[in-house]
């Protein structure tokens, strides 16, 4: 004790080199506070954490919160231990204190941020938050987190309340309406987006006006990421899918089947009445024979009510409608065809470039590929059949149809 208060009154003479050795020594203080609560503390806590098994401990281990909360313990003995420093001015020493307030604000902001975090996280393993994304809402309660941190730090350092600077701001109400526009827009619009369900992260969005048309990866609030089919990404503004038109593939996932809408344009010249050949010849498909017995049978019954009437009056089969109840038939038995669902086979208007015969069906599968590869085995065998009726796909004449006149009419002179 003598000699503690020895070196005090010789460091007495040197105000100086007494402030120095302060300052020096609550440093040390503050750092070895910090060591303690970081090295020791945050990591039993940790350490705790490990012995509970629980499938978020990845995540708890990434983000740790208890490690930025920690960063408060040096502030608090840097913001008490400055008084102690002799001989600097009250101001300097206001100074200090109000940094040191303001960096424990900044650090319960980012620590609340980071609890936050966490629990968006977790939240996204749920299956349910597909349906449901939060992390929209999250960052809204961040933008108010962090408005309020910056309130408080300027109130430290004004020596101000918070709500005599809310009271001071109320006049500057209309300009912060116009800096936060956009952000007042897609709260709403994810708002209306939650409400209605109308897009899920997960869901295929088709949006021509933005060129996206893939995957929702990501939703946020002020944005909205798809990744497009060619692994290009596309970002849409919230409230874009509110005000623009796009298309949710979502019922198509979830009915788990595909439709089928595409037609084979037909030479209209080619369409006619069958003879008693073509109807004995088209009897050797299977999916045939019990049709035209049937037809058979109906026109017969239905010509002997017209008995007295001209032949043209009669009805008679074509070879169009025979083709059609093969195409019916045949998608009936198909087995990449969904038998529960519409299947439709008919005649569109009649345009220039032929006779449209439609197919409307739906695929038993979702998947892209598989669901391509069965749409084109259907119609590769349309096409490839189509002669066995008597009918011609309409093509526009091409170069090789040109020359092969030409050729035809070079050798008949």
């Amino acid at each position: 004790m003598d000699y503690l208060n020895y070196m005090r009154s010789e460091l007495s003479h040197y105000p100086w080199l007494e402030t120095t050795l302060a300052l020096a020594v609550l440093i040390l203080f503050a750092a070895l506070a910090n060591f303690i609560a970081k090295r020791i503390i945050v990591r039993g806590i940790r350490h705790l954490i490990t012995k509970f098994k629980s499938p978020n401990q990845a995540i708890f281990a990434q983000h740790s919160v208890t490690r930025r909360f920690a960063n408060i313990v040096p502030a608090l003995v840097i913001m008490n231990g400055i008084v102690t420093v002799p001989h600097l001015p009250e101001k300097f020493i206001s100074f200090v204190q109000m940094g040191a307030q303001a960096f424990i604000f900044l650090t319960l902001a980012l620590t609340v941020s980071e609890a936050l975090n966490i629990f968006n996280l977790v939240y996204q393993r749920n299956p349910k938050s597909k349906n449901k994304p939060i992390k929209g809402y999250l960052q809204l309660v961040k933008l108010i987190l962090f408005v309020v941190c910056g309130l408080m730090i300027l109130g430290t350092f004004l020596k101000k309340d918070v709500f005599t600077l809310l009271a001071g701001f109320g006049a500057m109400a209309a300009v912060l309406m116009l800096v936060f526009q956009n952000t007042i827009l897609s709260l709403v619009a994810s708002v209306q987006i939650a409400s209605y369900d109308m897009v899920r992260i997960g869901d295929w969005i088709e949006m021509p006006s933005l060129n996206a048309d893939g995957d929702v990866i990501d939703m946020s609030l002020h944005t909205v990421t798809v990744q497009n089919f060619d692994k290009t990404f596309t970002t849409i503004p919230t409230n874009k899918l509110v005000t623009d038109t796009f298309r949710n593939w979502r019922g198509m996932s979830e009915s788990g089947c595909r439709r089928i809408k595409r037609s084979l344009f037909l030479d209209q010249s080619s369409v006619h009445f069958m003879s008693d050949e073509e109807q004995q010849k088209l009897k050797d498909f299977l999916l045939l024979d019990q049709y035209l017995d049937a037809k058979k049978s109906e026109i017969e019954e239905f010509n002997n009510h017209l008995s007295n009437q001209s032949q043209y009056n009669q009805r008679r089969l074509t070879n169009l409608g025979t083709f059609r109840a093969y195409v019916e038939f045949y998608l009936r038995q198909h087995h990449g065809i969904a038998q529960n669902q519409t299947i439709l086979v008919r005649q569109m208007q009649p345009t220039s470039e032929g006779l449209p015969l439609e197919i409307y069906a739906f695929t038993n599968t979702i998947a892209w590929a598989s669901y391509e590869a069965i749409q084109s085995d259907i119609f590769d065998h349309l096409i490839a059949i189509i002669p066995e009726f008597g009918l011609r796909i309409y093509q526009a004449p091409s170069g090789h149809d040109f020359q092969m006149l030409t050729t035809e009419q070079e050798t008949k002179a």
